[in-house]
């Protein structure tokens, strides 16, 4: 039996509690540590008014690619799980405040509706927290039946992030 091939992930990460932007930065560390995957790409990053209930902080965002020997579901999992070591308490309010978020976006060329995981990520065509942070590490990344990140990055704007480094 062969080994599982190394397949390119893409990760979004955010937090508006406890010292955003060092939250985001333990996440960097922590998806550096994820078994049987390394990180190859961080994106700088940005600052966004929050999505839904606007009476919280604003939100720190990035992007991590990966390589990743880990099946989308595993890694979704592992996600999880870190959210869980790194502060994240259950249950959250949808869109609301959280200490750290993980997103996975894209898995390769990965397209599925499951009920427990969407590939690429339902939202991250409208969200330009999402793709700008994307475009950093990947701007000619194809998200598959919708074009390049760069090009999806441009058609959404920047109203409402501004990069933070």
């Amino acid at each position: 039996m062969s080994e599982p091939r190394w397949t390119p992930a893409y990760i979004g990460l955010g937090s508006n509690l406890e010292g955003p932007r060092q939250q985001v930065e333990r996440a960097f560390a922590a998806l550096a540590g994820l078994p049987e995957s390394l990180l190859v790409a961080r994106s700088r990053l940005y600052r966004s008014r929050p999505l839904g209930p606007q009476d919280q902080p604003d939100f720190v965002n990035a992007a991590a690619g990966l390589l990743t020997r880990l099946a989308p579901e595993d890694l979704l999992a592992r996600l999880k799980q870190l959210e869980a070591t790194l502060g994240r308490e259950q249950p959250i309010r949808r869109w609301g405040p959280r200490v750290i978020d993980f997103d996975l976006l894209l898995h390769g060329a990965e397209a599925r509706a499951t009920p427990v995981l969407t590939l690429p990520h339902p939202g991250l065509l409208e969200r330009n927290w999402v793709l700008y942070p994307l475009q950093d590490i990947a701007p000619s990344l194809w998200v598959p039946g919708k074009g390049r990140v760069a090009d999806l990055a441009a058609s959404i704007g920047t109203d409402g992030i501004d990069v933070l480094t």
